[in-house]
């Protein structure tokens, strides 16, 4: 999807696109034109975490309580990270941001569930943050917790696991909220070792494992794996989302299955934009292209960007 002149995609969020130019951060509708402003999102990066190696590209997920009806005052969170995993999240509202970045290390992934933000790191620790406003009625912080600790996978998440001296695992990690529930993805991801620029662009996604956080009051508050998305397909990335698979029948979805692309890097105009994207199916484990063989995705001119998913609304189809 092309984008105007000077602004540059770094990603999604349900029908919005994620754009970056030299006058900040936005939220663009590509079809009604709208534009929301957003705190310049790099400039806090850069000042909030300094004493982190800046030379590596960041990664950005924005989540909204409701995609409804976004207008200039709803709020909106990012989460932006590098590749070593040093991040930050911002809660913007009227283009004010509150900054977290001192609490918990390592987050992977953030979802807003029932009205509250919860976020995941690296050793499977879910966390939930309560956001209110401040005196001045900018949103503030209310309480940050711990509310699950324990997983039943018995691996670490991010681990290097050789079945040959050649090949190691890295992990990609999802939250998404699926009818009703909350849902951890775990995606494993082989790569040639030596870690090069070279063997990360033939990177291939071997599984997925899918947990459910049990959050009742009266529960042990753990992961429990899941072998049934109950009709929903999940759609995993910078953008996820959970959509009942019989409403999109007509564009081929299908239920519990995982919809997945190579979104942990950027594009390269010289390779397949459509490397490491695919279908997992949890009935049977196996993997299918996205698209059939037959289909050719070229690159719009030779800007490298973001792969992403994006879910235009109705009116705009």
């Amino acid at each position: 999807m092309p984008v105007l002149d000077g602004v540059s995609c770094h990603g999604s969020m349900d029908n919005w696109l994620f754009v970056h130019n030299d006058g900040g951060c936005a939220l663009m509708n590509p079809f009604s034109k709208a534009t929301l402003q957003l705190p310049n999102l790099v400039g806090i990066w850069h000042h909030e975490m300094r004493y982190a190696c800046t030379g590596h590209s960041l990664l950005y997920k924005l989540v909204v309580p409701s995609s409804v009806s976004l207008t200039s005052d709803s709020l909106v969170v990012a989460l932006v990270t590098d590749s070593y995993f040093s991040g930050t999240i911002c809660i913007c509202q009227s283009r004010i941001a509150t900054v977290i970045n001192n609490d918990i290390k390592n987050i992977v992934d953030v979802a807003f569930f029932d009205g509250k933000l919860y976020f995941l790191n690296l050793d499977q620790h879910l966390f939930v943050l309560e956001i209110g406003k401040g005196h001045n009625g900018n949103p503030k912080i209310s309480a940050i917790r711990s509310i699950v600790d324990s997983i039943e996978y018995p691996r670490p998440v991010l681990c290097l696991q050789s079945d040959d001296e050649r090949c190691a695992y890295v992990f990609c990690n999802y939250l998404v909220e699926s009818a009703g529930k909350l849902l951890y993805v775990r995606r494993r991801i082989g790569i040639l070792v030596p870690f090069t620029y070279e063997h990360v662009l033939f990177a291939r996604t071997h599984s997925f494992a899918v947990f459910e956080a049990d959050l009742t009051a009266d529960s042990c508050r753990e992961w429990r794996s899941v072998n049934t998305l109950r009709g929903q397909a999940l759609f995993v990335g910078r953008c996820s989302k959970s959509l009942p698979a019989a409403e999109c029948g007509h564009c081929g979805v299908q239920e519990d299955c995982v919809y997945f692309i190579s979104d942990y890097n950027k594009s390269n105009p010289n390779v397949d934009p459509l490397r490491d994207s695919g279908v997992f199916n949890m009935r049977n484990g196996t993997i299918t292209p996205l698209l059939p063989e037959t289909v050719v995705v070229q690159m719009q001119g030779l800007k490298p960007g973001r792969r992403t998913w994006f879910f235009p609304t109705d009116e705009a189809m």
